[in-house]
C-alpha cells in the first residue's frame, strides 16, 4: 500500500519574536556604530606604509651624516602621508563614505595636533644637536595621534597607536645605534601587521 504524502510540504516554524527582537537591536547598534566611525581606513594603504618605511630605514642607515638621516626620514614621512591618504580616499570612495564625514573630520582633527608637535620637536632637537631622540619622539607622538584618532575609527586603532607609545618609550632606552632598527619595527613592521588585521576584518 503506498504512503499518504502531504500535499503541501511542512512549513518551517517562524522565528521566536525575542530572536528577531535580538537581531534587530544588533544591527540597529552596529549601524550606529558605523555612522558614528571613521571606517575607510585602508589596510592595503597601511601595508605600503610600512614596506616603504622599511626601505626608508635601510636607507636611512647607509647615510654618513645626521643631516642626510633625517632627510630621508622626512622624505619618507611625506611619501607615508600620501600613501595613506590615497587609500583611504579609494575606500571611502569604494564603501561610499564621505572623507570629511563628522568621524573623518574628528581622525584628522586628532592626528593633526601629536604630529605638528612632532615635527616642531623634529626642528628643536635638529637644531640643538639632539638626532638621538628623534626616533623615541617619532614613535611616541605619532602613537599618541593614533590612539586619538582611534576613538573615532575601527577598534583595532587605539591598539595600534598604543603599541607606537611602547615602542617608543623603549626607543629613549636604547642606544642610538639601534634609531634605524627600532623606526623599521614601529613604522615598518606595526604598519605592515596592524595594516594586515584592517584588511582581514575590515575590508582592505
Amino acid at each position: 500500500m503506498a504512503s499518504l504524502r502531504p500535499i503541501r510540504p511542512e512549513l518551517d516554524e517562524p522565528t521566536p519574536i525575542h530572536v528577531r527582537a535580538l537581531d534587530d537591536l544588533r544591527f540597529i547598534r552596529e549601524t550606529m556604530e558605523r555612522s558614528n566611525s571613521f571606517t575607510a581606513v585602508s589596510g592595503v594603504g597601511e601595508i605600503l606604509v610600512g614596506f616603504s618605511a622599511l626601505g626608508a630605514a635601510a636607507l636611512a642607515h647607509s647615510q654618513s651624516g645626521d643631516g642626510r638621516w633625517l632627510t630621508v626620514w622626512l622624505a619618507e614621512a611625506v611619501v607615508a602621508f600620501s600613501v595613506a591618504a590615497i587609500f583611504t580616499a579609494r575606500k571611502a570612495s569604494r564603501a561610499g563614505e564621505r572623507l570629511l564625514s563628522r568621524p573623518g573630520r574628528q581622525v584628522a582633527a586628532s592626528l593633526a595636533p601629536p604630529l605638528s608637535a612632532g615635527l616642531m620637536m623634529t626642528i628643536a632637537l635638529h637644531r640643538v644637536g639632539a638626532p638621538e631622540l628623534l626616533p623615541g619622539v617619532w614613535l611616541l607622538l605619532y602613537g599618541t595621534g593614533v590612539v586619538t584618532a582611534g576613538a573615532f575609527s575601527v577598534r583595532v586603532i587605539p591598539f595600534m597607536g598604543l603599541s607606537f607609545m611602547l615602542l617608543g618609550g623603549v626607543t629613549f632606552l636604547t642606544p642610538d645605534s639601534w634609531r634605524d632598527a627600532l623606526l623599521a619595527a614601529g613604522f615598518g613592521g606595526l604598519h605592515v601587521i596592524f595594516g594586515y588585521v584592517i584588511v582581514r576584518r575590515y575590508g582592505g
